[in-house]
């Protein structure tokens, strides 16, 4: 690394004081969050629904067993919460509020642990600007306490120099909430997606298995009342 670089980041902490040592402590630890997150996005596939929607189109033309094979293959939430539907939806005695409760509970598992570490990008994002702002009045106190002890011998490069010192504390930490609550916020619209594509995939899921019950209650129906036509005629 740059021994430049170096140096000037070594007087900028010398001269930020304390405040800017926090300030880059809280960076490192929102980075180092947000580095974890995307592995994990990336593991759990998040936003890759391509899997979830085969698996539910072969499904619904009657290829159980390839739509069963897909779901269960998928590592996303939105394939968990799938294949935990059609598991479910295979044997006939569970109910369809059963079937509805345990897809949620999937659904929230997943969900929580994709939010975890939110809190804390959000706590970085609303405390750095303060802190800077904290740092920020400290060197001002310190700058006017300087030009007091001046006395008449008023030299205003002290109050200058004292004023962009305070000042570099409020820009670290604004430099450091922006781009965390930005990432944040993307962070927060991803898991917002994906709640909405469980909660579609799942209940067009639903309906379809549902609608499918019916038509074959309906045609079970139909072949019991032609055959009892079919006796009546056989009779007469």
């Amino acid at each position: 690394m740059d021994s430049n670089f170096l140096d000037e980041a070594r007087s900028i902490i010398e001269l930020g004081g304390p405040v800017v040592v926090i300030l880059l402590i809280l960076s490192v630890v929102a980075l180092a969050i947000v580095l974890l997150k995307l592995v994990q996005f990336w593991r759990e596939r998040v936003g890759f629904h391509g899997s979830a929607r085969k698996a539910l189109h072969l499904w619904i033309h009657g290829s159980y067993g390839d739509a069963r094979h897909l779901a269960d293959a998928d590592r996303s939430a939105v394939g968990e919460a799938l294949a935990t539907a059609m598991r479910l939806s295979v044997s006939r005695n569970v109910p369809k509020a059963v079937i509805e409760d345990e897809v949620g509970r999937v659904s929230v598992d997943r969900l929580h642990s994709l939010q975890s570490g939110f809190r804390a990008l959000d706590a970085i994002a609303q405390i750095a600007p303060l802190l800077g702002l904290f740092g920020t009045v400290l060197g001002m106190i310190d700058a006017f306490r300087q030009l007091q002890g001046a006395g008449s011998a008023v030299d205003p490069s002290i109050l200058a120099g004292g004023i962009w010192v305070a000042l570099l504390t409020t820009a670290t930490g604004l430099a450091v909430a922006m781009p965390v609550s930005l990432v944040l916020t993307w962070f927060e619209t991803r898991v917002e997606n994906e709640r909405v594509a469980i909660e579609t995939i799942t209940t067009s899921f639903l309906s379809q298995s549902a609608l499918g019950d019916i038509r074959a209650a309906a045609g079970a129906e139909r072949d019991a009342a032609l055959a009892e036509v079919g006796g009546r005629g056989h009779a007469h």
